[in-house]
């Protein structure tokens, strides 16, 4: 863990949720199916209305031509660092219930709650987490002809730290600053 990126909290937060941050900097160092599986089960026991559970997930390991699949919908920012990544994964998000087809308006909230359930327990491995809206969902779509009813949501690069210094800037100079988040009282809302 990047000391630096360790969250520094007004609360007496989990350090779970303290230490997770998005790393850019990945080693080569792979990531066995057991261990992503884990993961995966972990993000699939997330809330959901109606427990739908509208998340997909499709993992591309390095060194696979799904890898360079994913790798391609990457957008030009995120290129230089996520080719370090162990994984790539797409999460997807299943559009309408499946008991009466109708929209799902909670699917997206869904899909992140279960992403973030993903980035803990990969965290709790000691594998970092980036989870990218850069890019190209519409032509993920199109090469990979899902389902009507799934829709790309985010893809999710994995992997084991390595040092920032093998990073090109932009990137080193973001993995070693220290986070911030808005202060509690920039959030917390009072309704009377």
């Amino acid at each position: 863990m990047n000391k630096i990126k360790k969250a520094q909290t007004q609360n007496p937060v989990l350090d779970i949720i303290k230490d997770r941050w998005s790393a850019r900097s990945f080693s080569e160092k792979p990531i066995s199916e057991d261990t992503m599986n884990t993961i995966i089960e972990a993000a699939s026991w997330s809330f959901s209305a109606n427990n739908e559970q509208p998340w997909r997930y499709a993992v591309a390991y390095k060194g696979t031509p799904l890898f360079e699949k994913f790798y391609d919908l990457l957008m030009g920012g995120n290129q230089p660092w996520c080719k370090n990544a162990a994984a790539l994964v797409l999460s997807l998000g299943k559009k309408t219930y499946t008991a009466n087809g109708q929209p799902n308006s909670a699917m997206m909230h869904d899909v992140g709650s279960a992403n973030m359930l993903l980035t803990l327990q990969a965290n709790a491995f000691g594998i970092y987490t980036h989870v990218l809206g850069g890019y190209h969902a519409g032509r993920a779509a199109e090469e990979f002809q899902f389902e009507e009813d799934l829709v790309p949501v985010y893809m999710i690069a994995l992997g084991y730290l390595d040092d920032s210094e093998k990073l090109e800037e932009p990137f080193r100079t973001r993995e070693i600053t220290p986070r911030s988040r808005k202060q509690l009282n920039e959030v917390l809302i009072d309704l009377k």
